[in-house]
């Protein structure tokens, strides 16, 4: 078993963001290859639209400890505490050391996973198209019910108070979008908005706010007009009091998109992986921090890139995203 570049290093020096030279991470840079929208450092030559593990055995990584990412939150303290027992869990499973690792932004988060320093990660639903395509990301797990349901909806809130009742009447408003590559936060209503008479930075302002939490808060404060934010998170909000459900109306709300994508990095070794899948879906969340916060959770289900991100891919494409670090910026 391979030394992990982690063990003699504390874990806060993880959130630099110095880069490795693209050619150190595979010898399959450049390589004349199927790849699709994938970066030069990766091929796709069984054409499922993420990156192949490493031709070359001596490549794949095998690490003594590894390395856990939620998407970027608000408080990352608290999301520590609520992933504990599945990163017990995690550990016990792959027999290996496991740490979290807060992120501060999307764009950081990939580039942890691009420059070999994050093994695991849950990204954004928008960020996980720039994940596989920059960061050679593998989704396969979403969370969903028993039944195997899963997804969240676009909901587009407005203060109780004010004169919005309808999409049309965001005319002249400041809305709260989230950040750039944000599906449900920006990149779904420009796609979708449109269908209703409504276009994004035209007929409204588009403010970014930073979070699906801030969007909210600044509808409450009355700080925006309105804001397009995930079910999911409002959800969750709600349930911890961070609002009151009485001083907001919903307006909008767009059938289910898939929810954030549990991804490993393309190059760890194949027994890895098959540890890292098994840990995943053996977890049981009833009476966990996990199973309380993400309400009607039961467990990990097993999703791919190709077929569960199309419609995700079809906003982007609406939006004339490019898979690049500056449209990710």
């Amino acid at each position: 078993m391979t030394t992990s570049l982690f063990r003699k290093r504390p874990l806060a020096m993880l959130t630099a963001a110095s880069l490795l030279p693209l050619a150190l991470l595979s010898t399959q840079a450049y390589a004349e290859c199927e790849r699709g929208d994938l970066a030069d450092i990766y091929c796709d030559e069984d054409g499922d639209m993420v990156a192949d593990r490493p031709s070359d055995e001596s490549e794949w990584a095998n690490p003594d400890t590894l390395i856990f990412a939620y998407t970027p939150v608000e408080d990352p303290a608290i999301y520590s505490d609520i992933w504990q027992p599945f990163i017990d869990h995690l550990a016990e499973v792959t027999e290996r050391d496991v740490r979290f690792f807060a992120v501060q932004s999307n764009a950081a988060q990939v580039e942890a996973m691009r420059s070999g320093r994050l093994h695991i990660a849950g990204f954004s639903t928008g960020p996980t198209p720039f994940a596989v395509n920059l960061a050679g990301a593998v989704p396969f797990a979403l969370m969903g019910s028993d039944d195997g349901r899963f997804g969240y909806t676009l909901q587009l809130f407005t203060h109780v108070d004010s004169d919005i009742h309808e999409v049309e009447d965001l005319k002249g408003k400041r809305v709260a979008h989230t950040s750039p590559t944000s599906n449900s936060g920006n990149l779904a209503p420009r796609a979708l908005l449109p269908e209703l008479g409504i276009t994004p930075g035209e007929d409204y302002e588009v403010i970014y706010s930073g979070s699906h939490d801030q969007s909210m808060l600044g509808v409450v404060a009355q700080d925006y007009d309105a804001a397009p934010v995930a079910s999911e998170v409002v959800e969750r909000m709600a349930a911890r009091d961070l609002y009151d459900e009485d001083d907001v109306r919903l307006i909008y709300e767009s059938d289910p998109f898939p929810t954030t994508s549990y991804n490993y990095a393309h190059n760890l070794h194949p027994d890895l992986v098959d540890k890292i899948e098994e840990a995943f879906f053996s977890f049981d969340f009833v009476g966990t921090e996990l199973g309380d916060e993400f309400e009607g959770v039961e467990k990990f289900i097993p999703i791919n890139y190709q077929d569960n991100w199309k419609v995700i891919r079809a906003i982007q494409a609406a939006n004339d995203v490019s898979y690049t670090p500056e449209d990710l910026e």
